[in-house]
C-alpha cells in the first residue's frame, strides 16, 4: 500500500515504522504543517495514495475527512477526543462517497479486552449485589478523559449489564495506558486489567484498518469490524 501519514508524533513514527518493516511504502507525512493546510492543498497532497492513517490532533479530524474523501482516499482515523463532531464527519464521509475507520483504540490486546468484558458483564447482569465500575490511567501529557477506550468500555458493560457502570480517570507522570473493570461485592472482588507495554499494537492494528478499507466506501467503527479484518488479515 502507498500510505498517506497525517500527524508525525509518536504513534505516526510507529505506524510508518511498523508499515515499512510490513512492506509498506510510506507515500506522504503531514506533520505539524497539516493544521496550516486548506482542504484543497490537503486532496492534492494525498492523490495517488492508497489510504491516509490520521494520528494528529482531534480539531483537525473533520478537514482531513474532508480532504480525504474528497481525494478518493480511503482515511483511518487514530486520533481521539472528535467525538463530538462524529455526526458531522460521517456526513462528510458519506456526502463524497467516501471510506474511513475510527475507533476508540486500535490495539488489538484491547479488542479482545472488550469482548472479555462483554462476556464478564453478561455474567453478572443478574447479580445486583456486584457494582461494576472502570479506572482508566495514562501519562500526564494525554489530553482526553475520561480516555476514549475507558468510555467504549463503559457503553459495552452497561449495554450488557443494563445498568449505569462509573468510571474515574488519572492523568499523572508516565503511566502507561491502563484499564481496570472491576466487579465488587460484600463477599468478593474481582477485576479484569488491561495494560499496554507499548503503542506496537495501535500501529499494528490500525495498519490492519488500512488494509481492509482500501477500494471499500462507508463510514465504519473499529471495533465492530474487528472479527471481519482479523479473518481479513489471517
Amino acid at each position: 500500500m502507498k500510505i498517506a501519514l497525517i500527524g508525525h508524533g509518536a504513534m505516526g513514527q510507529l505506524v510508518a515504522k511498523l508499515g515499512r518493516e510490513q512492506g509498506h511504502e510510506i507515500a506522504v507525512t503531514i506533520g505539524g504543517e497539516a493544521a496550516s493546510k486548506t482542504v484543497e492543498e490537503l486532496i492534492a497532497t494525498l492523490r495517488g495514495c492508497d489510504v491516509a492513517i490520521d494520528f494528529s490532533v482531534a480539531d483537525a479530524v473533520p478537514k482531513n475527512a474532508e480532504g480525504c474523501a474528497r481525494a478518493g482516499v480511503p482515511l483511518v482515523v487514530g486520533t481521539t477526543g472528535w467525538q463530538s463532531a462524529l455526526d458531522h464527519v460521517r456526513n462528510i464521509v458519506e456526502e463524497h462517497d467516501g471510506a474511513l475507520v475510527y475507533g476508540a483504540n486500535f490495539s488489538i490486546g484491547v479488542q479482545v479486552f472488550y469482548r472479555i468484558a462483554q462476556a464478564a458483564a453478561d455474567l453478572f447482569k443478574n447479580l445486583e449485589s456486584y457494582d461494576a465500575f472502570i479506572e482508566e490511567a495514562h501519562h500526564k501529557r494525554k489530553r482526553d478523559a475520561p480516555s476514549g477506550t475507558a468510555l467504549e468500555l463503559g457503553n459495552i458493560v452497561a449495554d450488557h449489564l443494563e445498568r449505569d457502570v462509573p468510571i474515574s480517570s488519572t492523568r499523572a507522570g508516565h503511566i502507561p495506558g491502563t484499564h481496570r473493570l472491576s466487579f465488587d461485592s460484600h463477599a468478593d472482588h474481582i477485576t479484569l486489567a488491561h495494560v499496554a507495554r507499548s503503542r506496537e499494537g495501535f500501529a499494528a492494528g490500525a495498519l490492519m484498518a488500512a488494509k481492509w478499507i482500501v477500494n471499500r466506501e462507508g463510514f465504519y467503527e473499529f471495533s465492530e469490524l474487528f472479527d471481519e479484518i482479523l479473518r481479513a488479515d489471517v
